[in-house]
């Protein structure tokens, strides 16, 4: 048959072709990407991948799904085993100064604030619920638990707030300080990380600083997209990090958006924030969400004081995050305790009646008086002449990209709602783009004063609506 004229490269090629048609971007770059045919026996192809979670994780996630399209791209079906690739490419070495790992216990300075003492205590992996949203970010946690430096390193972790991105960074630095309790920890904002070096500037401290940070085995920083624009802390950061990499110590880095679409960042910095694993947490499902308020009245003893059917309710209308689930349920105890009533739908339902008013604005198609989304997406279409269909497409012509923008950034203006739910109401897009429309819109603010009073007039067409 025809593939069996091919090499294994041509035929990987074809397969991957496919799937990145198919499969999200992230993804594939992130699964696919760093992969190799290394032979064909029979009719099974041999994929080299770097590490043995890699392996495990493509046998069981794309093995099924590249192998399915064998019968069209090579006219034959075929078999898809994934095994670690034993040449691993070893990037250059970098002459920076790196502190040796100390012998015995190491005593955090309490000058930075930085150390495994200021970890969250309730932030650990037996606390954490996994669910489709967040499988493969916590997936790839585990295993970093387990071989800090060896995998995944640097691991980059990105998603809205809330939904549990310092949770599963401090659970690494949890379960490696309790197998290894000598490890030096460093858990840091961006802001702080910045505040520090300004402070060892101003009082010529550097060499203190930086020593710090570059005898740490494990360094979890906070909030990175807070670097953006600071060119001097993103060089003192890019140094640190190369310093703490090729002396083999992980590094775990949070962010709103994924390292390419984080204005402002020097592209030495994003290149090296994707060396190692990028995943992001999405926001948690019906089902996941129901598990997470079940752990929270589990872990304070509520189970009897939270009925089933309130946590079903509670899940069905608070979707915008993992916090707001946990704030929704210490309000609603806090109101019945003070109406000493029993907690029950009803009491939920006026507890709660500002979030499900929220949650109602970010469903609504339209019909009902009232500011809704809906409302917005009809306003703006019909004052730049497109349709609502159109808004909530996946065409970037400048015609809809715009119009599109600016109804993102009026529904975060007037109705509040979290960003992944202004990315549903809008086609299903992620966070990150409804972030790239906000600042997009702050731009035309400034540079476009014509369509910043359309913008304005709009804004005055709504605020007539409100109930």
């Amino acid at each position: 048959m025809e593939s069996l004229d091919l090499t294994p490269a041509d035929i990987w090629t074809r397969l991957l072709n496919r799937a990145k048609l198919d499969l999200p971007e992230q993804t594939f770059r992130t699964w696919l990407e760093p992969t190799e045919a290394l032979k064909l026996d029979g009719d099974t192809l041999i994929i080299g991948v770097p590490d043995q979670f890699a392996a495990d994780w493509n046998d069981t996630k794309h093995a099924h799904i590249l192998a399915g399209y064998a019968p069209v791209a090579l006219g034959q079906p075929i078999k898809i085993v994934f095994q670690v690739h034993e040449e691993r490419k070893n990037r250059p070495q970098m002459d920076l100064f790196v502190a040796p790992k100390p012998e015995g216990p190491s005593i955090a300075s309490k000058q930075t604030g930085a150390s495994s003492t200021s970890l969250n205590d309730r932030y650990t992996f037996a606390q954490f619920v996994i669910g489709k949203s967040n499988e493969l970010a916590a997936a790839a946690a585990h295993a970093i638990a387990q071989a800090p430096g060896k995998i995944y390193n640097p691991f980059f972790i990105y998603g809205d707030t809330g939904l549990g991105k310092t949770h599963l960074m401090q659970a690494i630095g949890h379960a490696i300080c309790e197998r290894e309790p000598h490890t030096r920890i460093t858990f840091v904002g961006a802001e702080q990380f910045t505040n520090e070096m300004v402070h060892a500037i101003q009082t010529r401290t550097n060499s203190e600083f930086r020593r710090r940070y570059r005898e740490t085995d494990l360094l979890l920083i906070d909030d990175v997209q807070f670097l953006k624009g600071k060119e001097s802390t993103q060089e003192e950061f890019f140094h640190t990090f190369n310093a703490l990499y090729e002396a083999g110590r992980q590094i775990i880095i949070t962010s709103d958006r994924p390292p390419s679409e984080i204005g402002g960042l020097e592209a030495r910095l994003v290149s090296r924030f994707q060396w190692g694993m990028v995943a992001d947490i999405e926001l948690p499902d019906f089902e996941h969400r129901i598990a997470i308020l079940q752990q929270k009245a589990q872990q304070d003893d509520l189970e009897t004081t939270i009925p089933e059917d309130v946590i079903r309710f509670v899940a069905e209308h608070v979707r915008s995050s993992v916090r707001e689930l946990e704030g929704s349920i210490i309000k609603l105890l806090a109101y019945a305790s003070l109406r000493h009533k029993p907690v029950t739908i009803e009491v939920a339902r006026e507890a709660l009646r500002d979030r499900l008013r929220s949650s109602e604005l970010s469903t609504s198609e339209g019909g009902s008086a009232g500011l809704t989304v809906q409302v917005i997406q009809q306003i703006v279409a019909k004052e730049w002449g497109i349709t609502v269909d159109g808004l909530r497409s996946k065409t970037r012509t400048k015609t809809l990209t715009v119009p599109r923008q600016i109804a993102m950034h009026l529904t975060r203006e007037m109705l509040g709602l979290q960003l992944v739910e202004i990315g549903l109401a809008f086609g299903g897009r992620d966070h990150s783009t409804v972030i790239h429309s906000l600042e997009k819109v702050t731009e035309m603010a400034q540079a476009e004063p014509q369509t910043w009073e359309r913008i304005n007039r709009v804004r005055g067409m709504l605020e007539s609506l409100r109930i």
